[in-house]
């Protein structure tokens, strides 16, 4: 076998946002560093994404302060490489009654710690002319999320992370075997001191036994995007409708009022429950607007998206915001790794010197900076 010229202190396999992450916080503390990737350039679930940084989705306690902690190393790293960001903030509208009550209740247990609003319908028609007036009472505004272009931020990382830490990457790389000091492509042997696996639903390659043995499986989500927006019309925050309030574990906080929601859901969308609908919309850096998603879980999924389901998407985000172009440019699917447990990552250390990190779910752009500089830190 061939080996490597360069002895490492660290390999990280895999370079979405997971190992992306991982290489600057070692990085940072002076680590020779190796990211090898399978493919010419990351194109998984770290670019098939709204691109959101989502504090208001996570749960008080470690969890928002994880997010909150990603969140400023994203605006820093961004800052510091020319990425482009834009802190909007979020919308979360309502429509119904029992929306409106989970959105205030939920904002009465947070506002001690978070600076959110609570809004009346003409307060909340400020904040974006996308916005539809139609049976609008109110919403809630967060100014703590940022939207990242993420198919160009996860380009722009290594690059940065080259120039910066002089972090070496290594593509078009297919790793089938590790052990203790060494990672093994084909011919080739890659030597290091620590082995990190990031390859979200791919690590079931390289450990097989370890991924089956999990309550693990795999989230397909359809997403789509239109095309940018004439005269560099910029629709403001990143804005959801009500179903999000049940997507997101943040909003369990709201208590009695989410239980009569999620029960009105069941009972008048009960497609949107059965396939994981939720709706939001994002717009990037070139004025696209980045609408989705479902959830459909197993560990095999077909690679067709579903016509239906994107029809579904669309005619429940007609109902709370309009855009000056409606025409689609993209659809797509994604793939993620999702703990079934109710645990939001999974670490391992199947050999000495080997760590595999994975299991971040839909929460990669969320968490992967925080969780990785509290993991090298030692505070997880």
């Amino acid at each position: 076998m061939n080996s490597s010229l360069k002895k490492y202190d660290v390999i990280i396999i895999g370079a979405g946002i997971v190992g992306l992450a991982l290489s600057r916080a070692l990085g940072r503390r002076g680590k020779r560093i190796l990211v090898v990737d399978r493919n010419d350039f990351a194109s998984g679930a770290s670019i098939r994404n709204f691109g959101m940084i989502w504090p208001i989705g996570q749960p008080s306690g470690d969890l928002f302060e994880r997010a909150m902690l990603s969140k400023s190393i994203w605006q820093e790293v961004c800052q510091e490489a020319g990425i482009w960001y834009d802190p909007v903030g979020s919308l979360h509208l309502a429509y119904k009654r029992e929306e409106m009550d989970v959105l205030e209740a939920f904002y009465e247990q947070v506002k001690g710690d978070r600076n959110y609003s609570i809004l009346g319908d003409a307060e909340a028609k400020k904040y974006s002319t996308a916005i539809v007036d139609n049976n609008l009472m109110g919403g809630l505004y967060s100014p703590d999320e940022i939207i990242v272009d993420s198919p160009r931020a996860i380009k722009q990382l290594p690059i940065y992370l080259n120039e910066k830490y002089d972090i070496d990457f290594q593509w078009n790389t297919f790793v089938h075997h590790v052990e203790t000091g060494k990672v093994i492509s084909g011919n080739s042997v890659f030597e290091a001191d620590e082995i990190y696996v990031s390859t979200g639903p791919d690590f079931e390659t390289i450990f097989p036994e370890i991924f089956s043995s999990l309550p693990i499986t795999k989230c397909k989500l359809q997403m789509m995007r239109m095309e940018s927006q004439p005269e560099g019309w910029r629709m403001g925050p990143a804005i959801c409708g009500g179903l999000s309030l049940v997507h997101y574990n943040s909003f369990k906080q709201a208590g009695d009022p989410l239980i009569q929601l999620k029960k009105y859901y069941e009972d008048h969308f009960r497609e949107y429950v059965k396939w994981g609908i939720h709706v939001m919309v994002s717009q990037n850096q070139s004025g696209e607007l980045v609408i989705g998603d479902s959830h459909e879980y197993g560990k095999t999924h077909d690679p067709f998206d579903k016509q239906f389901i994107n029809q579904l998407i669309l005619d429940y985000l007609s109902t709370f915001a309009k855009f000056p172009s409606e025409k689609l440019s993209a659809t797509w699917n994604g793939t993620y790794a999702k703990l079934m447990n109710g645990e939001t990552y999974f670490i391992s250390s199947p050999l000495p010197g080997v760590t595999i990190l994975n299991g971040l779910g839909g929460l990669g752009m969320t968490y992967s900076f925080g969780l990785t500089e509290q993991l090298i830190n030692g505070n997880l």
